[in-house]
């Protein structure tokens, strides 16, 4: 039933349909899952003669008379004298010639509106109406009534009628998805009796109910395909059982120039633990700018090729895995472990090297990019998958990268701080370690908010910073997502930095539009000190490594997210010495106060909490990313609690088999639809 084109419907005819569609409701299913945005109390009848000037009120009325006028061009007035119970008035409608053949004179209505006096008269100015006895009534006045998402050439009325229809068609015939026994438990609403008080409750406890019903409905669909996709990656596979032998887990520890935090410590018994159970590991690791992942990550890859396995590390971008590679190789020198960086822009002869040592496993370890997941990269013996900053990947691209082994154990990493709640919703089919404290000598960072008259003290500081032997940052974002505007932006700053600010210093510049080894170019010569100010866009968030910068301008700072800002930030204050984060905006209130909370903390997590909450799950990264869930009624972070309730009921029913039990089967079949939609 639910499946049958909305076209199929009593007064849905094709033009109609037509723009249904461009709602996104092709079926009476969606068009019963087309929720209404707000509501409106009309229960209480008020007299029209106590309404007080100004208030909308909600009367019931008997149409005694009706006259019309024209008051200027275009503008036509149809006023009906109006008998209430205690008392008269006059309703009115403007260029509504059809009111009169549909309210006549007798008429027993129903008017919400907005009530002025003309002398001691009561006039209400309708904004809705209804005819008692009429086929559709208690639909738009009397009642709590739902107000809906709109498109042209739609109305709330017609639209309350056909979904108020559907509900009449559909009932009885609604499958039921959750289990009695969860329902139960919960004091679950029925699920019909959920979507119906979803549009027409009756009362705003009913509405409560019915929103809780359907969130964890729609969560638990969400966390049982996660899980199930983790069951099926892992059923009837055995993963890689590396070896016990942490000894040269322990060689590299004590090669390194300082000592591990608790943290990294907790971490990596978590992740060492992991890789020596035959189970594949899937877990996530995930900590604030500066919190040492990469050392971890790299403790890891040495477990799984002292057992004689090989580790890839895949990174988003040519610039981070440059980056990576260049770390590896550091802190590995000791233990003389090669490290080869594959990109796009490796020569064909140096690919064709790392290609072949990879595929004999004379390559044990590689960094790279989506170069990884070619079809003719191949691995003698891959036991190890790192990905990081994953939310930048497809969750295709990841499962390519773990099908170049046989169940090979896999590591996701983010510096990224990700909310407890939407780390669930995204990553639930994987464990989670957290890197909760940074090592010692790590500085804060200064924040400050700056409009565009301060700019020159700005320009100030970078100078003074300068002349200290340190180095700076120029970050002008993208704008409307767009590469070729925000490298046009670059150019020109850098342009003018370099002849009319700075010109005794060396001026850098990165964007998009760079070829990758023209860029590699200027990061080298930025790291090795051969820069003073490096003007970029958004392409150093993450990973960029140099100690010696000290000081990062973002221009239009509104533009980014608090998340992404703060990791933009975390390129600075890398070192020993006192770093700053200049932040230039306009002079909208609502962005210094957003920014505020940037400039008032060091936590990541709790910036992340605050950018969740301001702009949504769905623009949280900035950009949009395939697999990121969009609820029709859950709300992230509002609703955790129920995510974390969906997640641990999902991993039970996964664990214990129940659903292979009759009484999850219609549960069990929604999950599966969800995991086809998302290519999980």
């Amino acid at each position: 039933m639910c499946d049958r084109p909305v076209a199929s419907l009593k007064y849905v005819g094709p033009q109609k349909a037509a723009r249904l569609n461009r709602l996104g409701i092709q079926t009476v299913g969606d068009l019963l899952w087309h929720f209404p945005r707000r509501y409106e109390d009309r229960r209480q009848l008020k007299e029209l003669a106590a309404a007080t000037p100004g208030e909308i009120i909600t009367v019931q009325v008997t149409i005694k008379a009706w006259e019309e006028k024209e008051i200027r061009p275009r503008l036509r007035l149809f006023r009906a004298l109006v008998q209430g119970r205690r008392g008269s008035g006059y309703a009115l409608w403007f260029n509504q010639p059809f009111i009169k053949r549909q309210l006549p004179a007798g008429s027993e209505v129903i008017l919400t509106g907005k009530v002025n006096y003309r002398g001691y008269v009561p006039e209400i100015q309708v904004s809705d109406y209804e005819a008692l006895g009429q086929g559709d009534s208690g639909l738009h006045t009397g009642r709590i009534v739902p107000f809906y998402p709109l498109t042209a050439g739609l109305s709330q009325r017609w639209l309350r009628l056909i979904v108020y229809l559907a509900l009449e068609e559909v009932q009885g015939e609604l499958p039921e998805i959750l289990p009695p026994s969860l329902c139960q438990r919960y004091r679950l609403l029925p699920r019909y009796q959920a979507i119906k008080y979803m549009h027409f409750p009756p009362d705003a406890a009913a509405l409560h109910q019915a929103r809780r019903r359907l969130k964890y409905e729609e969560l638990l669909v969400w966390e049982l395909g996660l899980s199930l996709s983790r069951w099926q990656r892992e059923a009837g596979l055995r993963g890689v059982a590396h070896t016990l032998d942490n000894g040269l887990v322990r060689q590299l520890i004590a090669s390194l120039p300082f000592k591990l935090t608790r943290a990294q410590e907790r971490v990596l018994a978590e992740i060492l633990a992991d890789m020596e159970d035959p189970r594949p590991m899937a877990r996530l690791l995930q900590g604030d700018v500066g919190s040492g992942k990469t050392v971890v990550a790299a403790a890891a890859m040495v477990k799984a090729v002292a057992g004689g396995w090989q580790a890839a590390l895949m990174a988003p971008t040519e610039v981070l895995a440059e980056q990576h590679g260049q770390t590896l190789q550091k802190i590995l020198a000791p233990l003389k472990i090669p490290v080869a960086v594959l990109t796009g822009s490796t020569s064909r002869a140096g690919r064709e090297v790392i290609l072949a040592g990879l595929a004999t496993g004379r390559l044990p370890l590689v960094a790279g990019t989506h170069a990884l997941i070619q079809e003719d990269v191949t691995f003698k013996a891959l036991g190890l998958v790192v990905i990081d900053e994953q939310h930048r990947f497809g969750v295709d691209q990841r499962a390519a990268l773990q099908a170049k082994g046989q169940a090979p154990d896999l590591l996701v990493m983010t510096a990224t701080p990700i909310p407890r709640t939407l780390a669930l919703a995204i990553y639930g089919d994987l464990d989670v370690s957290l890197l909760d404290e940074l090592p010692p000598g790590r500085q804060p960072v200064t924040t400050r908010i700056l409009t565009e008259k301060q700019r020159a003290k700005a320009y100030q500081l970078i100078r003074r910073e300068i002349e200290k032997g340190h180095q700076a940052y120029v970050i002008c974002p993208l704008i409307d997502e767009s590469d070729s505007v925000a490298a046009e932006a670059a150019i020109a700053m850098a342009k003018k930095l370099q002849e009319e600010v700075f010109p005794e210093y060396a001026v850098g510049l990165v964007h998009g539009r760079l070829k990758p080894a023209e860029k590699e170019e200027v990061m080298n010569a930025f790291r090795e000190g051969k820069i003073a100010v490096l003007v970029a866009t958004t392409v150093v968030e993450v990973g960029v490594d140099v100690p010696n910068a000290t000081v990062m301008l973002i221009e239009g700072a509104e533009r980014l997210g608090l998340a992404q800002l703060h990791q933009l930030r975390g390129r600075v204050g890398r070192g020993t010495a006192p770093s700053y984060c200049l932040l230039i905006t306009g002079n909208s209130q609502a962005a210094r106060e957003r920014l505020a909370v940037l400039a008032s903390s060091q936590d990541g997590f709790a910036i992340a909490e605050a950018d969740l909450r301001l702009r949504g799950p769905g623009e949280f990264f900035g950009t949009r990313q395939h697999g990121l869930p969009e609820f029709r009624l859950a709300r992230l972070p509002e609703d955790g609690r129920i995510l974390e309730q969906a997640r641990q009921d999902a991993r039970l029913i996964c664990r214990e088999n129940l659903w292979q039990q009759p009484e999850y089967r219609q549960l069990y079949l929604a999950a599966k639809e969800k995991l086809a939609s998302l290519q999980l």
